[in-house]
């Protein structure tokens, strides 16, 4: 076991390869000017994105920052993932994370002048 937090986790990692993957097939069709694979390649790409999102949520990533010393190794998963981890974007667009409350700003009422009576 090593001796510090590298931040590796099955959600980065497997993010990463299927990112090379779509990277591969998207130059390959750069390449053979193929639009399918052109296409296919942007594809597993998105899908990256997705599946990454999908383990974070999942506890499978971690939140930035410094960990206690039990959630360092990379196949140990995030129990706090639920709460949603603080400042992660990721978290914010499903839903979790800190919530505050709504400020509501009420309007001042408009000064309304009163005919005739601009310029006295």
């Amino acid at each position: 076991m090593s001796q510090y937090d590298e931040g590796h986790t099955v959600a980065g990692w497997t993010g990463t390869g299927i990112a090379t993957v779509g990277s591969a097939v998207l130059g390959a069709g750069t390449c053979l000017v193929s639009a399918a694979l052109i296409v296919g390649g942007l594809g597993i790409l998105a899908a990256s994105v997705l599946v990454t999102w999908a383990l974070h949520l999942a506890g499978w990533g971690k939140p930035s920052g410094p960990r206690p010393r039990g959630q360092w190794p990379m196949g140990v998963r995030d129990l706090t993932v639920r709460d949603g981890h603080p400042d992660c974007w990721g978290c914010r667009l499903a839903g979790r994370g800190r919530r505050t409350a709504e400020v509501v700003a009420v309007a001042a009422e408009p000064a309304v002048a009163e005919a005739g009576s601009v310029g006295r």
